[in-house]
């Protein structure tokens, strides 16, 4: 009888604003098997019981035939993170029960835990699988809905002393348009340059461009970043929509850079997916201040439509290199 060798596994689980995923990837980084559920607009404790009525049914319906036991369960979620204790300390200042996920999952599954927030756990994909492979001092910039970064020096991630780390979106852009953020400031680089803040300038500046052609949902739909690029040339609102938000980029990518001396900074996220944006943030970046990059300012070479399944599956595999 012929001995079946079966790879070690990693179940992961990524909750995002419309979509959770549960699947495996092993050691190597490939993706074994996965399952795609809806979510939406969530408490805590309603995303825990999401969470594992998701799993339950992934480990009931969609595992590989004669898959052994996984090693260890990794979770991505949004907001604060105590990655150290496993607890999900909040999602927003609305939103922040404090939850000890690990313990609580671990327990339900018979399985090592460990949780850590959606772009620290992206960051630790690249580190492992990325574009951050070979590198111990890396910075990895997520310009999605919101913009955040990961940050590694000396080989570890930074937390920070609230596990809030990170949050670089809320920092100045250098464009004051007056598009006020959620956290009180006019010029944040998340304001001009993340999806939600391509939207939000859209509908500011419209008025000023009476003939554009951009279309501005009216229904609670958000603006097409992919739309404003496609028109750059031809409409001169998603040229000045693009420019401030390839400038705002830039600018943050050059504080980056002065702050934490990374030699690799690595793209990713929706808005930066088709590479238009990322061409024009490379034209605005000074040589002189990026001439220690040697690794480069580069785009994530990882799917982006898992690589939050493989940042939550990477929780797993870091969490138990660092407890054996």
């Amino acid at each position: 009888m012929e001995k079946q060798t079966r790879k070690t596994s990693f179940l992961g689980v990524d909750l995002g604003g419309t979509k959770l995923l549960v699947g495996e990837m092993d050691a190597g980084g490939s993706l074994l098997a996965y399952k795609k559920y809806p979510s939406g607009p969530l408490s805590q404790t309603e995303a825990m019981k999401l969470i594992t009525a998701c799993v339950d049914d992934y480990l009931a319906t969609a595992r590989p035939a004669g898959a052994g036991a996984p090693a260890a369960l990794g979770l991505g979620l949004v907001g604060r993170i105590d990655a150290r204790q496993g607890v999900w300390l909040g999602i927003d200042p609305a939103r922040n029960e404090e939850i000890p996920v690990a313990r609580l999952l671990g327990g339900r599954y018979g399985l090592p835990c460990f949780a850590d927030n959606d772009v620290r756990s992206a960051t630790k994909a690249e580190m492992l699988f990325g574009r951050g492979r070979g590198t111990r001092h890396m910075v990895y910039i997520n310009v999605g809905t919101g913009i955040a970064a990961g940050t590694v020096s000396d080989g570890r991630l930074i937390f920070g002393s609230h596990f809030n780390a990170g949050e670089v979106g809320h920092t100045a852009s250098g464009i004051d348009l007056r598009a006020d953020c959620v956290c009180g400031r006019p010029d944040c680089v998340e304001s001009v340059a993340s999806g939600l803040g391509l939207d939000k300038c859209a509908r500011l500046l419209a008025p000023r461009f009476p003939g554009t052609a951009l279309h501005i949902p009216q229904n609670g739909a958000r603006v097409s970043a992919a739309e404003i690029f496609e028109r750059y040339d031809a409409d001169p609102l998603c040229k000045t929509l693009a420019d401030n938000a390839a400038e705002g980029l830039a600018n943050l990518i050059m504080n980056l850079v002065r702050m934490s001396d990374p030699d690799t900074i690595v793209l990713g996220g929706g808005v930066m997916t088709d590479g238009f944006l990322y061409r024009k943030v490379l034209e605005r970046l000074n040589p002189y201040t990026i001439r220690f990059v040697t690794g480069g300012v580069v785009l994530t070479g990882l799917d982006p439509a898992f690589v939050g399944l493989m940042g939550a599956c990477s929780n797993a595999i870091k969490g138990m290199e660092e407890t054996t």
